[in-house]
């Protein structure tokens, strides 16, 4: 019971952690103002180790449009979750060879992209689901405003293929639908 407990805390904290990283570069993909929420919140969890990957980061890197020191923030993040839970949970649990570096060096970095694609998938799947839930219960908040500016390049794309049936446009329950086959085939 205390092995489960101890799981659950260490992969609740990377995954808000990876996913804070990935919010903020995708927000600053975006060019969503980070003074609001949840971009003050974002910065806060993250700039302990963005910042410093900014300033380690080549120029030609830090001056493009792209947010190299988030997503590189979140997959460190990753990887430290991979190893973490590899000594944690293998080593103790006497899964793994504390000297086996050959299943570290292979289990680690596939076990950090999954990590990395199951919170890319599960934080599109609740913006998304937000996004749909206010767009039928309040469509002129602010929140809702920011989940649109989110998720519409998502969104768009599907608008183009799919057409309105009755005036609901089904894009975001198409794209829940897929973000959930993603998932599965993941797991």
């Amino acid at each position: 019971m205390p092995t489960r407990i101890l799981a659950f805390l260490v992969e609740t904290i990377f995954f808000v952690l990876i996913a804070a990283a990935l919010m903020r570069a995708w927000m600053n993909q975006l060019r969503v103002s980070m003074f609001g929420q949840p971009g003050g919140f974002v910065m806060a969890l993250t700039d302990w180790l963005v910042k410093p990957l900014r300033r380690a980061l080549p120029e030609r890197l830090t001056r493009s449009k792209f947010d190299w020191a988030s997503v590189l923030s979140a997959v460190l993040l990753a990887l430290l979750y991979a190893l973490l839970w590899w000594a944690l949970f293998g080593v103790l649990l006497g899964k793994h060879d504390p000297a086996d570096f050959a299943a570290l060096a292979l289990t680690v970095p596939v076990f950090a992209i999954k990590m990395l694609l199951r919170v890319t998938l599960q934080t599109l799947f609740m913006l998304v689901l937000i996004y749909a839930v206010l767009s039928w219960v309040q469509p002129r908040s602010p929140a809702y405003g920011l989940l649109a500016r989110l998720t519409e390049p998502l969104l768009t794309p599907l608008r183009r293929a799919i057409p309105t049936i009755g005036g609901v446009d089904l894009s975001a329950l198409v794209l829940l639908l897929l973000l959930q086959i993603g998932m599965m085939v993941l797991l």
